[in-house]
């Protein structure tokens, strides 16, 4: 719940229109648009800026995202050194399936890590546009937000003491374990989903096996095979949920990638230094609304998909984008009609990639599930794909995230 508002010694309280709590894809995309409008904000993050412009986080962007970055002028680094993807494969029955969505709908995917992208928002926000952010913030609170004078303290991390920011509005982009989701009233409806699985996450010093993504549908579990850059490739294995990645040792991991991911007519995966390992519990949740008062969630803080449909920051993205413009037409025009609308707009698309996040957990997992009803209509999803035109472009609109509206 909301906190009341601080009574302490500490300094006269600051104002700003706009507080941002959290700076990653959301919250310094919210910025930027705020400040390329003369609009003063704060973002407040609570690690530091090397931190965030190194966290490992998902790498693919959607066509009409980049557009979005583009139209605001945040896309320059992404344009200039991001891979541009028109293919996927599936791998499945010993045999590799070529998915040539952009010959069937002219669109395609970027590549780009998420701290790549996150390094040239602050560079722009902070070095370019001279935007205020203040990292390592502490013990991060959302006061009085359901009042029309929120505010938000925090403790200052070089003196120790309690901070107090005023401001019209907060924009909550500060993930699922944040000050803003610890702000949400009782009233807020939280809807989650588990899968039951995990996925041990990999990152390899090796270049790429393919210069496409490859999902791998096998008896013994899902694997895929995501380029990061030319000397580095991001892998994943089905796993038990809360699996130790200690029970993972290289030889394990490269053999059950090798297995997975194999097809007759494709040359055996090129194999490197693992660097990295973690499990991640294959979940979703989305919180509604996404507005209680002058609190806006964005991003992971409203909502999460798992990395089983590679959508989760082309969400945040889109929130960024009418969070931003709403924000800028409430604060220079008087014009509340974005804001009004705005969760009911993020709403409809964050649904969407969730049905399509379900759809396509079957299909990664369905095979391995030890239901042979289950892993025999699986095979025959996968194989209409490459049968029939109607479902290869139904697949395609919910993979690049196409569909005329939400």
């Amino acid at each position: 719940m909301t906190s009341p508002s601080p009574h302490s010694n500490s300094p006269a309280p600051e104002r700003f229109p706009v507080v941002v709590v959290g700076a990653g894809p959301a919250g310094l995309t919210v910025g930027n648009i705020l400040r390329a409008a003369g609009v003063d904000c704060l973002v407040l993050e609570a690690e530091s800026r090397e931190f965030i412009e190194r966290r490992p986080r998902a790498g693919v962007i959607e066509e009409w995202a980049v557009r979005g970055l583009e139209r605001r002028g945040l896309a320059g680094g992404l344009t200039v050194r991001a891979q541009r993807h028109t293919e996927c494969e599936f791998r499945f029955d010993g045999r590799a399936h070529r998915f040539a969505y952009g010959e069937l709908t002219g669109r395609h995917h970027w590549i780009y890590p998420q701290p790549l992208l996150v390094t040239d928002l602050v560079h722009e926000y902070a070095d370019v546009r001279g935007g205020d952010i203040r990292f390592g913030v502490r013990d991060v609170r959302l006061h009085d937000v359901d009042s029309g004078r929120p505010s938000v303290s925090y403790t200052d991390p070089d003196s120790g003491e309690r901070r107090l920011v005023r401001a019209d509005f907060v924009a909550g982009c500060d993930g699922a374990r944040g000050a803003s989701r610890q702000a949400l009233p009782a009233r807020a409806r939280i809807s989650r989903h588990d899968y039951g699985i995990g996925w041990l996450a990999l990152l390899a010093e090796a270049p790429p096996s393919a210069d496409r993504v490859l999902f791998g549908m096998h008896p013994d579990g899902f694997a895929g095979h995501m380029a990061r850059s030319p000397e580095m490739t991001r892998y994943y294995l089905q796993c038990p949920p809360g699996d130790d990645p200690g029970n993972w040792p290289d030889g394990r991991v490269w053999e059950e990638l090798q297995r997975r991911l194999g097809a007759a007519d494709r040359p055996p995966l090129t194999q490197g230094r693992l660097v990295e390992k973690r499990v991640l519990d294959m979940h979703n949740y989305v919180v509604e609304p996404m507005v209680f008062g002058r609190l806006f969630l964005a991003g992971d803080a409203a909502h999460l998909v798992a990395p089983i449909a590679a959508k989760g920051m082309n969400l945040a993205l889109n929130d960024a984008f009418l969070l931003g413009d709403g924000l800028v037409a409430q604060l220079t025009k008087g014009d509340r009609s974005g804001l009004d609308g705005y969760s009911e707009a993020c709403l409809r698309r964050v649904w969407d990639y969730q049905e399509f996040s379900a759809w396509l957990s079957e299909v990664y997992h369905g095979t391995s599930c030890g239901d042979p009803y289950r892993a025999g209509t699986t095979l025959a999803r996968l194989r209409r794909l490459f049968t029939s035109p109607a479902a290869a472009a139904a697949f395609a609109e919910q993979y690049l995230g196409t569909a005329g509206a939400y």
